[in-house]
């Protein structure tokens, strides 16, 4: 009896926790609507805090800072809303737009043809999408052998037979994908320049000489740090260290 009282208690709390959250997401969105900018991000934010995150409401929070000319902000929540879910066509177009407004113009360095259908097409789907692809795989494939095993009809047992090697061989590549992506996304850890100008110095110290500048919203990737400095690298193949209050970390 006494569990059962938790688990309604629990359940009403995750109800109106739950309500509390949608009904903070459409004030926000009302008020950005109107053009309250500040004050939709300020309810965006509150939900943030509260871990209800979606790849939405970063969308929403870069829109509203992207309004405000935040360049820093705007790039960083749209980066955030594709780590959630990659194929986010609205946030992946809004970050253009954004980053025209960022003043580095960085080149990316030549990729070759399969980075390229990599980047154009195996990454806009996440690793979690390639997992629930893998396990439909492994379904289909394991009710093809069964109908093989069971059919009698020659012709048949060569149809289920082939048909479920062929959705077992896209099942293995599907699972290697999905745990490529995993992996490319616990290795690297990309952030966003949120400082307006930063000097990027060849060496982890005040002293060191400048390499060169960023400016706000440039997007770097983090290889290392030592105590308040972070090694980073840009996507034209430029190393440098800058101090890790100048950047952002898209968790």
């Amino acid at each position: 009896m006494k569990k059962l009282f938790y688990l309604i208690v629990f359940t009403l709390s995750f109800t109106m926790y739950a309500q509390t959250s949608n009904e903070l997401f459409a004030k926000a969105n009302s008020f950005y609507n109107k053009g309250n900018y500040t004050e939709a991000i300020e309810l965006y934010e509150k939900i943030e805090s509260s871990n209800e995150v979606s790849s939405e409401l970063y969308y929403n929070l870069g829109n509203s800072y992207y309004k405000l000319n935040k360049v820093g902000p705007s790039i960083y929540n749209y980066e955030k809303a594709l780590k959630l879910d990659p194929s986010n066509i609205d946030a992946s177009n809004n970050l253009i737009f954004a980053k025209r407004l960022s003043l580095d113009r960085v080149e990316d360095l030549p990729k070759s043809a399969l980075q390229k259908f990599n980047q154009n097409y195996i990454s806009k789907i996440g690793y979690n999408q390639w997992a629930v692809i893998t396990v439909i795989l492994a379904f289909i494939s394991s009710i093809l052998f069964l109908l093989y095993y069971f059919t009698a009809v020659s012709y048949k047992k060569r149809i289920y037979f082939s048909t479920s090697i062929i959705t077992l061989f896209l099942l293995i590549i599907c699972l290697s994908i999905s745990f490529h992506q995993f992996n490319k996304s616990q290795n690297t850890i990309e952030a966003i320049v949120y400082n307006s100008e930063v000097s990027i110095k060849n060496e982890p110290t005040n002293d060191a000489n400048e390499s060169f500048i960023l400016h706000e919203g440039t997007k770097v990737f983090v290889l290392d740090g030592v105590d308040d400095w972070k090694k980073i690298r840009l996507s034209d193949g430029k190393i440098g260290w800058l101090k890790k209050k100048d950047i952002k970390i898209v968790y």
